[in-house]
């Protein structure tokens, strides 16, 4: 079974680190990432061993040497299963990797359910990702609450929506980031369009 892999704008989004921080790793060759070619372009992949050492540099590794830093990555990759990790001469560091391999795992869960709630088709909203069922774009949802509406005032807005799908779109959106000019919404300075009910009038 092949190993799944993540491009970098997944990782960043599944481990809580800034892009240009994964980026710098991945430049300072303390992981070494795969490499797929589509067309013209070169896209850098990595695994899931990759995404626990980067959990870890947004836990504090990055403060340690480069070195030290570089030996912690390779030790990740020949124990995938290792809870905690020896490094620097055998006994001088010990790093605890239980917690970033739990973290890990639960936001690739999330990242799966959120890949899977949203379906893209050149036909709906010119092909920008939109809630599976809907219209309702998914950057949109993540730009409100950027923004500050709370998940409350989108549901009401947005019926259609349950409370996961509404928290799930900042991890899509930055999971996911769209290609090319930045599209321009309007829609992302204005709260949710509110539901009116209003009473029924009867005839007298």
């Amino acid at each position: 079974m092949t190993e799944k892999s993540y491009t970098p704008a997944e990782a960043s989004a599944v481990v809580k680190l800034p892009l240009k921080a994964v980026h710098k790793v991945i430049d300072s060759c303390l992981i070494r990432t795969h490499r797929s070619r589509q067309g013209n372009q070169v896209q850098r992949l990595l695994s899931a061993e990759h995404l626990v050492y980067l959990r870890l540099e947004a836990e504090g590794v990055r403060l340690l040497p480069v070195a030290t830093r570089r030996e912690v990555a390779r030790a990740i990759e020949s124990s995938p299963k290792a809870l905690t990790l020896s490094v620097a001469g055998g006994s001088a560091l010990v790093v605890k990797v239980e917690h970033a391999r739990k973290e890990v795992a639960r936001e690739l869960k999330r990242l799966h359910k959120a890949q899977r709630m949203a379906v893209s088709d050149p036909e709906i909203m010119s092909g920008a990702p939109v809630y599976r069922g809907t219209r309702i774009p998914v950057d949109m949802v993540a730009a409100m609450l950027t923004q500050g509406a709370s998940i409350e005032e989108i549901l009401e807005g947005y019926p259609a929506l349950n409370q996961e799908q509404v928290e799930l779109a900042p991890l899509y959106a930055a999971a996911f980031p769209r290609r090319g000019r930045p599209v321009h919404h309007p829609w992302t300075k204005q709260k949710p369009v509110r539901v009116m009910r209003y009473p029924r009038t009867t005839k007298a």
